[in-house]
């Protein structure tokens, strides 16, 4: 990938250097670079300078004491992986990142550099969802991503995966920000996920190549998410979800936070229905994100069944009766084939057989211990 040709070496070098200094931050690297518009007080260090210009004790004896061979390293790998280092200071930054409390001075890229400036939300949640609430944050995001949103998630397995491939497929772009370095990917069943995300969006993170999936590197990843984003919509999350920390911080730095209701019954359902008793909007429809980010919505776009992104889906009006009272009688909780025999007065064989033109029309989702659960209709 090309990058903006003034971050080519040899600043190139330079701005390996900053993105390796522990603690250094977005407010005193621009102070820095505005300072010395070349960067060259980072190769040749003034130690009072820099702390004249803000920055802490830790980033300036990294700056004094570089640990050269690492350096060399991820110079060699920049160069051959074709990820771009971005500064908070240049033109391509993201603006509403830059806006953001605890803005990241530097970012790693891969992919499309122009996505990350585009009008973009935040979809999060849980990674054990159920079958609906996957179906739901993939149809959203189709949705979404064909108004031209790109959608910017984490990457994880669950709501963030199935987000991510709504996006995709609707021909349109996705961000994933990860809490790692760009070297690998994680989960490492995610590659062809991450390699499809990169090539109409981008893969980014604050983390220096080396950086392994700690766990407490993620809340760090949750505040960029929520910093490029003009709101955070979360889809499916229990009451100690990550996916809350993502909507805490959207909140902190000024963004509109949506959650989708689910059942009482649901456990993944609370975390979005503690935050709407917080104050985050109830969502319905993709329309009513819509409505609050003052982004016009094409009707058309939201009923056509050329919108569906997981296949055309028989209408609920156009099924036999039978299949009317069994679909009444699921609920969007899973449900055994007993209690279904019990509420409809069907046998199990009846039973079973319609469950697998449900499924197949996109009506039901199956779940483990041979249960079912209603789908939302379109």
């Amino acid at each position: 990938m090309d990058g903006p040709p003034e971050f080519q070496s040899p600043q190139l070098r330079r701005l390996t250097l900053a993105a390796r200094a522990p603690g250094l931050e977005a407010a005193s690297f621009t102070a820095l670079a505005a300072e010395s518009p070349d960067l060259a007080l980072l190769e040749c260090p003034d130690s009072a300078a820099l702390a004249r210009l803000g920055l802490k004790c830790s980033a300036i004896d990294w700056l004094m004491h570089p640990d050269e061979m690492r350096v060399a390293a991820d110079l060699r790998w920049l160069r051959e992986s074709g990820c771009l280092l971005l500064p908070c200071f240049a033109a391509e930054y993201p603006e509403l990142l830059r806006q953001s409390p605890d803005a990241p001075p530097l970012l790693y890229v891969r992919g499309r550099i122009d996505v990350l400036r585009d009008p973009q939300l935040a979809m999060v949640g849980s990674r054990n969802p159920s079958a609906g609430g996957r179906a739901t944050a993939r149809r959203f995001a189709a949705d979404f991503a064909r108004l031209g949103l790109t959608i910017t998630s984490g990457l994880a397995l669950g709501i963030d995966a199935a987000c991510h491939e709504g996006a995709l497929d609707a021909d349109g772009s996705t961000v994933a920000v990860l809490g790692h370095g760009l070297d690998e990917v994680y989960p490492r069943e995610h590659q062809d996920l991450a390699r499809r995300v990169a090539t109409t969006g981008a893969l980014i993170s604050e983390f220096p190549p080396g950086t392994p999936p700690l766990t407490h590197h993620f809340p760090r990843r949750n505040r960029i998410i929520a910093g490029l984003a003009q709101g955070t919509l979360v889809v499916e999350a229990a009451g100690n979800s990550g996916s809350l920390i993502t909507a805490r911080l959207a909140g902190v730095a000024g963004r509109d936070v949506f959650a989708i209701p689910g059942s009482i019954h649901n456990e993944m359902a609370r975390g979005c229905h503690e935050l709407i008793r917080q104050g985050a909007k109830l969502v319905e429809r993709p329309d009513d994100v819509l409505a609050e980010l003052k982004i016009s919505l094409a009707a058309q776009l939201l009923v056509s069944p050329a919108a569906d992104p997981v296949g055309t889906r028989l209408a609920a009006g156009a099924l036999d009766k039978e299949y009317k009272i069994l679909l009444d009688a699921l609920a969007f909780e899973p449900v055994s084939v007993d209690s279904l025999i019990e509420r409809t007065g069907m046998n199990s064989e009846s039973i079973a057989s319609m469950l697998l033109i449900l499924e197949l029309d996109g009506h039901v989702a199956p779940h483990p211990g041979g249960r079912y659960s209603r789908l939302a209709e379109r």
